[in-house]
């Protein structure tokens, strides 16, 4: 049920779909952002999402999910392919950059509700590819 669970959070992701992504999360939910404060709750989660899909256009490909045998735990590797839409404030500017970056996602869960997510990428990577 895990590995379900975190694929539907992706597949809601792809389709531009904040509440997709939100009724895949329980009500005691921290999300963990590479490079960035935890954000707590199911709010804050989505004002993050609604600021990210104005700044950034994003479709994640070759995802592979994994989960532990008790669906407490996952993962997923994938690829984002990507287009910086608004210049997010401390970053380089936006101008329709296009960039594609490894990523990867861990969880953990309860109820079969998503609890926790940590996001990572490399930010440097994504740096030089919207700086060239």
């Amino acid at each position: 049920m895990s590995r379900a669970t975190i694929q539907a959070y992706y597949d809601a992701f792809n389709r531009g779909d904040i509440d997709g992504m939100i009724a895949t999360l329980h009500d005691d939910f921290a999300h963990h952002v590479n490079e960035g404060a935890t954000r707590l709750g199911k709010v804050a989660f989505a004002e993050f999402c609604k600021h990210m899909s104005e700044t950034y256009k994003e479709l994640l490909t070759d995802m592979v999910v994994f989960a532990n045998e008790d669906g407490t735990r996952g993962a997923a590797e994938f690829t984002v392919n990507g287009t910086y839409l608004k210049t997010d404030p401390g970053l380089p500017e936006a101008r329709g950059q296009t960039y594609v970056l490894p990523a990867g996602g861990f969880f953990t869960l309860k109820d079969g509700k998503i609890t926790r997510v940590t996001t990572y990428y490399n930010l440097q990577d994504w740096i030089r590819q919207v700086s060239q």
